[in-house]
């Protein structure tokens, strides 16, 4: 059983706010910023995947390099919670409104 199985939204979004709150970062934290710093993440995750083949990348995951990904996932993973609290977005309700519109649109 992974710890996506029992981990919440929310006590993920608790744990970050926390976190961010300890460290008086919240000043920082407007919509504008946490999404530019959402976008600077994801790059930062796409950077590891630039120029290699299915078959690098496949070797990649099974290796080392890993760690660098799981790193990164969690990053962006991050600033989407801090994006979702600041805005005041349901995220789970957000995943599932798209859904539901793609599952209509294809």
């Amino acid at each position: 059983m992974s710890m996506d199985d029992d981990t919440t939204i929310e006590s993920l979004k608790r744990a970050v706010i926390a976190f961010r709150d300890e460290r008086d970062w919240r000043p920082f934290h407007d919509v504008r910023n946490l999404a530019m710093g959402l976008s600077i993440e994801s790059a930062e995750l796409l950077e590891g995947f630039l120029w290699k083949s299915d078959e690098q990348i496949d070797l990649m995951l099974r290796g080392e390099e890993a760690r660098a990904v799981r790193h990164e996932l969690a990053d962006v993973m991050v600033y989407l919670l801090y994006l979702s609290e600041a805005t005041g977005i349901d995220l789970a309700s957000a995943v599932r409104e798209k859904i539901a519109l793609n599952a209509v649109r294809y």
